[in-house]
């Protein structure tokens, strides 16, 4: 057994809110395999009908195991870093279900415009604040997260996978808008 000085595990050493993020979307995703949970938690036309509660849960929602997989590796590596940047692990978590809420608003706005009927689910959209942030705070990473917000928007699409693509590009720049004021 190893013994740890308290002294040490403080300040930017410690990650609370990013493994509870994931340990909550692992929950959603076996608590609703169920498709009519997709349609209720999902985000959806069904918001302008009273299903307020959409732009939070369709984050927390992933399409199939490998989806959550994906979109959880992602946030471990770049919500880690993130919330021992900011030391701030309120304002960490504003940025990512805020931003995420948000993003999640703008999305179904612009689904209604063009008039997509898609169910949109997962923690991408959120996860793309975290990169628009990094890509405003750091301008090393700047070039390398906008190619890879390209390359996960696109790339799938041309596989024919179905992507929120626009949910990715909305959160790239609401984090890069957020990464001026926080």
């Amino acid at each position: 057994m190893e013994i740890i000085a308290i002294n040490s595990i403080k300040g930017k050493d410690l990650v609370v809110i990013t493994p509870v993020l994931i340990a909550v979307n692992v929950l959603v995703y076996f608590l609703t395999l169920d498709p009519l949970s997709h349609i209720k938690y999902g985000l959806n036309v069904y918001f302008f009908e009273g299903a307020w509660w959409q732009p939070l849960t369709s984050m927390f929602m992933h399409a199939s195991l490998s989806h959550l997989a994906m979109n959880m590796v992602v946030l471990f590596q770049f919500g880690y870093l993130l919330e021992k940047e900011l030391n701030a692990h309120i304002r960490y978590l504003l940025i990512y279900l805020g931003g995420g809420i948000v993003t999640s608003l703008l999305t179904i706005y612009f689904m209604n415009m063009f008039g997509l009927d898609h169910n949109v689910v997962g923690a991408s959209g959120a996860i793309s604040v975290l990169f628009g942030w990094f890509a405003k705070r750091d301008p090393h990473l700047r070039k390398g997260l906008i190619v890879s917000i390209l390359i996960i928007s696109f790339i799938p699409l041309l596989m024919g996978v179905p992507v929120a693509w626009y949910a990715h590009l909305i959160g790239f720049g609401l984090g890069y808008l957020l990464g001026f004021v926080l």
